[in-house]
């Protein structure tokens, strides 16, 4: 038996075939462009995802050469908190409003108003935040009512990849988490907030734990994408949730460190844990009877990226950072701010903006190059201190993926600034892996995922920390830490002209 996994992510959808032992047998992959008509706003039209789920499931299959009779289930992960609108058609009314979108700060306080901020993290894990999908609905609501009173069926950006295969209106427990409209202790829609904010509940999909059968491959479906018509749908989820189970962090004390454009921190919970002031994200795990909190920085590997192609265009990253591991710990007194596209954790401010502290004539680009590293470090580790503040326990371990972790001199200041031993496992491909896991799970070739991520997951690589460099960046950690309160009012008097 063979698994798909699909994962929409903003820029590309791929499609992953695994075999019964995990294996990697195909992948496939379509990319595409999104949109910012406005400053702040980040839209996508639905029919991309589609079209990239075609070609990359033809793809895939013409690459393994399997027969699709042999798949035993398709999974469906995706980005999060995209907000897609449908009319009674079933046909998209505009243009998906996406995850990165910071158009609808109105909204959010109003939903803080009329709900009340404790309330509301109380409620739904979460406080009320730019990029989750709730107040992009009232947003629509508020700015496009024709629009608005053709609405049929809301959806997010996986979930109308899922109607596409299947023609059923569904969505999984994790990704419904991130809408700011899921009650987190009952896994479900929150009554009390859709008739705070007067959205109709039979606008909103079923919910479905990840590794439940959703629907089947339909026969329009099967035609367009090369699978069997009645292959099962399993449930999946929001895309770091399903990341989380592709490299295995699925219990207490074991953490996922996505190193990639923006930097996440995934820590599994048996119960439904949130921070207070909704600093953390707060939602329910794509295995059953699991919670997750998570930390997101929106500019990790970003902010390296930018270094480089900003100060030295067209420098290997390998090249870049070698000389930065001669500059010892601190950069001789240089702190990077790492807030180069706003920040979500700790501080949920779209207009936080990035900056370099303490830079002297002694500095030159290796300095700049380890602050950076380092401030991406401190920064993460903002995360870590808020989940072990709301209890979440020892963090054992951690098991970072993504492309920044590639760096060895990188993995070793994660590792010293956290005081953590950091792994790497032998699944490179993310939430499209650990959506077909989920799929094995929802096909019985698994009883659970805790089984599925012991049969295919493995450590091959581990950097410990050095006691003496945790006790250095812990000062160095606490002068970072600094850094925000004091420039806020600065970047307030700034923002007007960056605009």
């Amino acid at each position: 038996m063979y698994l798909i996994g699909i994962d929409s992510s903003t820029t590309a959808t791929k499609s992953l075939i695994i075999d019964g032992d995990g294996e990697i047998v195909a992948v496939g992959a379509a990319e595409y462009p999104f949109e910012t008509p406005h400053p702040l706003w980040s839209e996508q039209h639905p029919d991309l995802w589609w079209d990239g789920t075609v070609q990359s499931m033809r793809a895939a299959l013409a690459q393994s050469g399997i027969d699709p009779a042999e798949v035993g289930a398709v999974g469906v992960s995706g980005q999060m908190h995209g907000l897609v609108l449908l009319d009674e058609e079933g046909e998209p009314l505009r243009p998906a409003i996406l995850w990165n979108d910071q158009r609808t700060g109105k909204q959010c306080d109003d939903m803080r108003l009329w709900l009340g901020k404790e309330n509301l993290v109380r409620i739904t894990g979460n406080d009320a935040l730019a990029g989750f999908t709730a107040p992009k609905i009232l947003w629509v609501k508020e700015n496009e009512p024709e629009i608005y009173s053709r609405v049929r069926q809301i959806l997010l950006p996986k979930d109308f990849v899922r109607y596409k295969l299947t023609g059923d209106f569904a969505t999984d427990k994790a990704g419904a988490g991130g809408t700011s409209l899921l009650e987190l202790a009952t896994r479900d829609w929150s009554p009390t907030v859709l008739a705070a904010l007067e959205i109709p509940p039979q606008f909103l999909p079923p919910t479905h734990e990840g590794t439940q059968v959703t629907g089947v491959i339909s026969a329009e479906a099967a035609e367009a994408t090369g699978l069997r018509a009645g292959t099962p749908v399993v449930g999946g989820g929001g895309d770091q949730s399903v990341q989380a189970v592709g490299v295995g962090a699925i219990e207490e004390g074991i953490v996922a460190l996505t190193l990639g454009t923006s930097g996440v921190v995934f820590a599994t919970a048996n119960e439904p844990f949130y921070e207070p002031e909704g600093r953390l994200h707060a939602f329910p795990h794509a295995l059953p009877g699991k919670w997750h909190l998570m930390g997101v920085m929106l500019s990790a590997a970003g902010s390296l990226r930018w270094h480089r192609d900003t100060l030295a265009p067209g420098v290997e990253f390998d090249d870049l950072v070698a000389p930065a591991e001669e500059v010892p710990i601190g950069s001789e007194g240089l702190l990077f701010l790492p807030y180069l596209t706003g920040e979500r954790t700790p501080h949920p401010d779209p207009f936080a903006r990035g900056a370099f502290v303490g830079l002297t004539v002694r500095h030159g680009l290796p300095h700049m190059t380890r602050a950076v590293l380092e401030g991406v470090a401190f920064g993460l580790r903002d995360s870590f201190a808020l989940m072990q503040g709301v209890g979440l326990g020892e963090i054992r371990q951690v098991r970072v993926s993504g492309g920044g972790a590639r760096s060895r001199l990188w993995r070793q200041i994660l590792a010293d600034v956290m005081g953590s031993e950091l792994v790497t496992v032998n699944t490179t491909e993310g939430g499209a892996y650990g959506a077909a896991l989920l799929a094995g799970v929802g096909a019985g070739v698994w009883p659970d995922g805790e089984s599925a991520c012991a049969a295919t997951i493995r450590v091959t690589g581990s950097t410990t920390p050095n006691a003496d460099a945790t006790a250095a960046y812990d000062s160095f950690y606490e002068l970072y830490q600094g850094l925000y309160p004091a420039l806020q009012a600065t970047f307030d008097g700034v923002r007007q002209h960056g605009e």
